[in-house]
């Protein structure tokens, strides 16, 4: 896989540390957002039992005035002509709309607050509700209707009449539907609500907003799929007029009907909308600004590096060709000494050269120990590769490191080819390393084993190269270097504090 460039690193540097960011703010709001929701949720549960109180005092002063009018004298002595005096004081209270009527068992009118002709007038219509009355003794509540005297869509209150302990009449009260549409008006806590009253059959008989195209329609697909469920809950539904709604809703164990409201769900994503779209905004902005700032960097950083590599070559060309000088001045100075004398300062210079040519490629940054040793014996195993092992753990060395231990293992191999076990076809090198970490600072020792070569004697006088290994390994790099002639072979060991590899 092709290495990223710097520009590109960078670049994905900034966005993995912004984009989290901008994630965790939206995260943030998200988690704000349904907060705020359940709130108004909650605020919608708390508003309609609130109007659902309000609506339950309104009908419980309806049933109390009628309660009172069952129990006058004239109603209970059937005298209708005293009654209507009563009843039309009664009705005067909810103005114009309200309608009185008076049963008998069999749903025939007695009484009708509209005329007093009541040989003209219908049967009663809702008989249920008659017979309700009658059956159980109590007031009565019933669902929209249309009634027999107006034919007008109609709510009724209705309580019995009381003689010698028996129900004799049923005593009707057709408020104006207007009540209640006001009542829910007035209720209201805000122009974006939606506040339904439903009668236990589910049909709208008040409603904000557009009472008139949804009076008598039954409640939504899915607030009716609920409010049959529990007494009360929190939903989310769809409005009759198809608006995405946080709804509630709550039924009065007095009449039975129900009493719904909602806010619109887009009044409660939009600040959700706004808060994502600011931290999108905002984050976009440091995200380019981050994205600019890298790709600046990048471009300084690589001007440096240009710059640096630039240096690099140059200094390889002026190491090369001093090396070159230095060869062509030894050729002349040595014009008139032996071949193997040649022999040995050009390996020498060689082994500078590779350990040079190794650091250039690592850029001066330093190189491993592995790769140093190998390019050091790298011309004693052109005829058998396998005659020298390595064995040991990766080490990085320091530039300074690396230069001096390629010439002590170059001096090491070439005493070994010229004396040792590299100088017939059967003598074998085992090259071993190790870190010692029990020193303040850690060491390297490298240790270089014989075996299968000539006799070993040991010299009667150090030649050059030895004293090359040691003073090398003393004066350069703080440690020391022995060589042990043992019967079966030669070993030398370097030991040396290791630098910071930089």
């Amino acid at each position: 896989m092709s290495k990223l460039s710097l520009p590109v690193r960078l670049a994905l540097l900034v966005a993995g540390t912004t984009l989290p960011m901008i994630v965790f703010a939206v995260g943030i709001a998200f988690y704000h957002y349904k907060q705020d929701r359940s709130d108004a949720t909650r605020r919608v549960l708390e508003n309609v039992r609130s109007m659902r109180l309000v609506l339950d005092s309104e009908v419980q002063r309806m049933t109390g005035s009628l309660q009172v009018l069952a129990l006058t004298n004239s109603l209970r002595n059937d005298d209708f002509v005293n009654f209507r005096r009563i009843a039309l004081g009664f009705l005067d209270q909810y103005g114009k709309g309200g309608l009185l009527l008076i049963s008998d068992r069999k749903g025939r009118l007695l009484f009708s607050s509209t005329t007093e002709d009541t040989a003209s007038l219908p049967s009663r219509s809702n008989l249920e509700m008659v017979e309700r009355v009658f059956a159980k003794r109590v007031p009565q509540y019933s669902d929209l209707f249309t009634g027999a005297i107006n034919g007008r869509q109609v709510l009724t209150v209705e309580v019995p009449v009381f003689r010698n302990g028996e129900v004799i009449y049923a005593l009707c009260f057709s408020p104006p539907i207007g009540i209640f549409q006001e009542l829910i008006e007035k209720q209201r806590p805000d122009r974006h609500w939606t506040v339904s009253l439903l009668d236990t059959t589910g049909t709208v008989f008040a409603r904000v907003p557009n009472p008139n195209e949804t009076f008598g329609k039954r409640a939504s697909p899915s607030l009716y799929a609920e409010m049959f469920r529990a007494p009360e809950a929190t939903l989310s539904s769809v409005s009759l007029d198809g608006v995405p709604l946080a709804s509630a809703y709550t039924r009065s164990q007095l009449t039975g009907w129900t009493v719904a409201a909602g806010v619109p769900e887009s009044s409660l994503i939009a600040p959700l909308w706004r808060n994502i779209a600011i931290t999108s905004l905002i984050g976009g902005i440091l995200l380019l600004i981050g994205l600019t700032f890298a790709v600046r960097m990048a471009t300084t950083i690589a001007r440096g590096e240009m710059l640096h590599d630039l240096l690099i070559e140059e200094l390889n060309h002026r190491v090369k060709n001093t090396l070159a000088l230095m060869q062509a001045i030894a050729v002349q100075t040595f014009r008139s000494a032996s071949r193997d004398e040649r022999t040995k300062f050009e390996g020498r210079l060689g082994a500078l050269a590779e350990a040079h040519n190794l650091l250039s490629q690592e850029k001066w940054a330093g190189s491993e120990l592995r790769d140093v040793i190998a390019r050091a014996l790298q011309p004693f195993l052109l005829t058998n590769p396998d005659r020298i092992r390595m064995a040991g753990p990766a080490v990085p060395l320091s530039p300074r490191l690396a230069v001096v231990l390629s010439m002590i293992v170059h001096e090491i191999a070439t005493n070994a080819a010229k004396y040792g076990a590299l100088s017939n076809e059967t003598g074998r090198v085992t090259l071993d390393w190790e870190v010692v970490t029990e020193t303040p600072k850690p060491r390297l020792r490298l240790i270089w084993t014989e075996i299968g070569g000539p006799p070993v004697t040991a010299p009667v006088q150090r030649g050059f190269g030895s004293r090359l290994i040691e003073r090398s390994a003393r004066d350069q790099l703080g440690g020391e270097a022995t060589v042990d002639f043992l019967p079966r072979g030669v070993v030398c060991t370097v030991t040396c504090t290791l630098d910071e590899a930089r």
